[in-house]
């Protein structure tokens, strides 16, 4: 039973990094469009960091994160993968990291950031999980330490990506979404209700989001699952 649990657990991660583990599949080419989408949208800014949420759980946010950041790493950048979900953080499951520390010990300034990020098997991505849950994430979120964390993340990178709750259940991703320079909202094709993605927009407008974007998640055609980017106005 153990060993048959371990191999769902891999093939479970072979499905999620499927950027990293199948790069030459139509869904690998699907996330470096979005990164290319993401590039084009830099035309008054740069770009350099973002945050990916969805209305609710089960969107598939967390694996649509982690394969941009693959991508953008691909591309030669130097890239930090942020677990921003202080509520139920998955980024360490993915990666198969201890989570002992990371990003709450950053921000409770137990550790500096070269201490906590962890090392990926992606050439120029590196990680920071989520580190210990915290009983006030919105607070640290939203804290002092916090906007210093977005400056000194800018000396050692190029390129930032959140992972972060989704914005119906909780006010985090809303705290994050105006210190990013833009937003990626991922739905998922016949689960995500439209009012709730309505109203998903209505919040990241109120809080000063910049959405770049929608991702369209496991939408099947012709027997493939492609993955697919809106541009907003």
């Amino acid at each position: 039973m153990a060993l048959k649990k371990r191999g769902n657990a891999l093939q479970s991660t072979k499905r999620k990094l499927i950027a990293m583990l199948n790069p030459k599949s139509p869904v690998s080419e699907q996330y470096r469009t979005i990164r290319t989408n993401i590039q084009f949208s830099a035309v008054d800014q740069e770009i350099s960091s973002i945050m990916v949420t969805s209305s609710g759980p089960g969107e598939g946010k967390s694996t649509t994160t982690a394969n941009l950041a693959i991508v953008f790493a691909q591309q030669g950048k130097k890239v930090l993968l942020v677990d921003a979900d202080l509520r139920k953080p998955t980024v360490h499951y993915t990666f198969s990291m201890n989570n002992a520390y990371g990003l709450t010990n950053v921000l409770t300034r137990q550790r500096n950031i070269q201490e906590s990020v962890k090392v990926s098997n992606v050439e120029g991505l590196d990680i920071l999980t989520s580190g210990p849950i915290p009983p006030n994430p919105a607070e640290l979120l939203s804290s002092r330490a916090m906007k210093q964390f977005f400056n000194d993340v800018k000396d050692f990178y190029d390129f930032v990506i959140f992972d972060t709750p989704p914005v119906l259940a909780v006010t985090d991703a809303q705290v994050l979404a105006n210190q990013c320079d833009g937003t990626i909202l991922v739905i998922s094709s016949g689960k995500t209700e439209v009012e709730a993605a309505q109203k998903t927009k209505e919040l990241l407008n109120a809080a000063q989001a910049k959405v770049l974007g929608v991702v369209l998640n496991r939408k099947k055609m012709e027997s493939n699952d492609y993955y697919y980017y809106y541009g907003t106005n």
